[in-house]
C-alpha cells in the first residue's frame, strides 16, 4: 500500500480522496488549510485529514517525507510551493495546474529531482493532450491540431449559461491570461475569449473560444511539426461576450477577487453537467490529405456512495490514473514527464481511465 497526501480538499481534492481510497491500494491523507472545508468533504473512513497551512515553512515537508507521492488539487498559486517540497522530500509530484508559468516551475525542479513530476494531469491541461497526441501520431506529416472542451451545465438558466462545476480562481485565470498556439508553424501567444466559433454537436449549438493553459505541453512538443496548433473552452452561445465585457469594459481582469466574490455570490453549483471532449487532427498519410476526430461527452454519476460531477469525474479520474501507471512502472519514476507521452490505449485501459472509455459518445474516427 503506497501512502499518498492530496492537497487541498475541494470538490476535486476529496472525489481523488475517496477514488484512491476505495482501491484499497493506497492510504490517502487529505491536507487543507480549512477545517471547515475537511469537515464538509464527506470521506470515507479509510481518508485521513489533517489541517495544515502549506505556506509555513516546513510544515508541508514534514507531510510528505516518507510518502510515495503528492498529489495537488489545490488553487493554482499555490502550485510551486507544492512542487518545491515534493522535490525538497524527493517524493513523486502530480498536479491539475492550468498556470503556464507554475508549470513552468514545475519543469524546472524536475530537472535535478531524483522523482517523477507529472504536471496537468487532468482534463485539459491533462486527457485532452493524451488524445490528440494519439491522433497526430497516425500522420507521416501534420497539418491541424484544434481541441475544444467544455465543462457545461445539463440545464443552463442564467444569461451566462453557465454554473459553478470547478475552481473559480482557476476559470477565471484561464480567461485573463495569454493562450499559446501555434499559427502558420510558429509557436505565439493569442488573446483570451478570442477568435470566437461555433459548431454543433448532437443537434446543440456551443461556442468555444480561446483559453490559457489548456495546451499544456503539447505545443512545445509539436513545435515545427504542425502548420496549426489550439486550444479554446466550449460553452454555451453568448458567455463569451458577457465575459468581455465583465473584464475587459469593466476592468474587473485587475480585481479579479471581485469577481470570484461575483460568481461565488450569484451562480449556483450543479451536479448535472456534462464535459464535453472534441478533438480534431488532419494531415497527411501516404500522400492523402486526411482528418480524425474524437468526440465523447461524459455525465455525472455515482462514484461511491455519493453522486459526483461530470468535472469531478473526468478531472479526479485523470489524476489517478496517472498515479496508477506510476505506480506500476509504466512511466518513468524520475524527471519530468509530460501528459503527451502516456499512451492512450494503456490510459483508457487503466481502472481509472475507464471513466473515459465507458460513454458511448467515445469516438476515434478513421480517416
Amino acid at each position: 500500500m503506497k501512502n499518498i497526501v492530496v492537497v487541498g480538499a475541494g470538490k476535486i481534492g476529496s472525489t481523488i480522496a475517496e477514488m484512491l481510497s476505495a482501491t484499497g491500494d493506497y492510504r490517502v491523507t487529505l491536507v487543507d488549510r480549512s477545517a471547515a472545508q475537511l469537515a464538509a468533504s464527506e470521506l470515507p473512513a479509510g481518508v485521513a485529514t489533517q489541517e495544515l497551512d502549506i505556506a509555513t515553512t516546513g510544515e508541508l515537508e514534514k507531510v510528505l517525507a516518507g510518502k510515495f507521492a503528492v498529489l495537488s488539487a489545490a488553487p493554482f498559486h499555490l502550485t510551486t510551493r507544492i512542487a518545491e517540497a515534493a522535490a525538497a522530500t524527493g517524493v513523486h509530484y502530480l498536479d491539475l495546474t492550468e498556470d503556464v508559468v507554475s508549470t513552468r516551475r514545475v519543469k524546472e525542479l524536475a530537472r535535478d529531482a531524483n522523482s517523477a513530476f507529472i504536471p496537468q494531469c487532468g482534463l485539459a491541461p491533462g486527457f485532452i493532450s493524451i488524445v490528440a497526441n494519439d491522433l497526430a501520431s497516425r500522420f507521416d506529416t501534420l497539418e491541424s491540431v484544434r481541441m475544444r472542451v467544455g465543462a457545461l451545465p445539463q440545464y443552463p438558466s442564467n444569461a451566462l449559461n453557465y454554473n459553478l462545476t470547478w475552481s473559480t480562481d482557476g476559470v477565471i485565470n484561464e480567461y485573463c491570461e495569454p493562450c499559446e498556439a501555434i499559427v502558420e508553424g510558429e509557436l505565439i501567444e493569442v488573446p483570451p475569449l478570442e477568435e470566437r466559433e461555433e459548431f454543433s454537436l448532437d443537434g446543440v449549438t456551443y461556442e468555444a473560444f480561446n483559453t490559457s493553459g489548456g495546451l499544456g505541453t503539447l505545443a512545445e512538443t509539436l513545435k515545427g511539426k504542425v502548420r496549426t496548433l489550439n486550444y479554446r473552452t466550449i460553452r454555451y452561445p453568448g458567455h463569451a461576450a458577457i465575459m468581455k465585457a465583465l473584464l475587459n469594459d469593466l476592468g474587473l481582469r485587475h480585481r479579479r477577487d471581485v469577481l470570484k466574490d461575483i460568481f461565488e455570490s450569484a451562480l449556483p453549483s450543479t451536479l448535472q453537467d456534462v464535459v464535453i471532449v472534441f478533438v480534431t487532427v488532419s494531415g497527411r498519410r501516404n500522400g492523402r490529405l486526411l482528418q480524425e476526430t474524437y468526440a465523447n461527452k461524459i455525465y455525472s454519476q455515482r462514484v461511491g456512495n455519493l453522486v459526483r460531477s461530470a468535472i469531478q469525474i473526468t478531472t479526479a479520474s485523470g489524476i489517478c490514473a496517472v498515479l496508477d501507471m506510476l505506480a506500476d512502472g509504466s512511466l518513468p519514476s524520475r524527471g519530468f514527464v509530460r501528459q503527451e507521452d502516456i499512451a492512450l490505449d494503456a490510459f483508457l485501459a487503466n481502472r481509472f481511465g475507464r471513466a473515459y472509455a465507458q460513454h458511448e459518445m467515445a469516438s476515434r474516427l478513421a480517416g
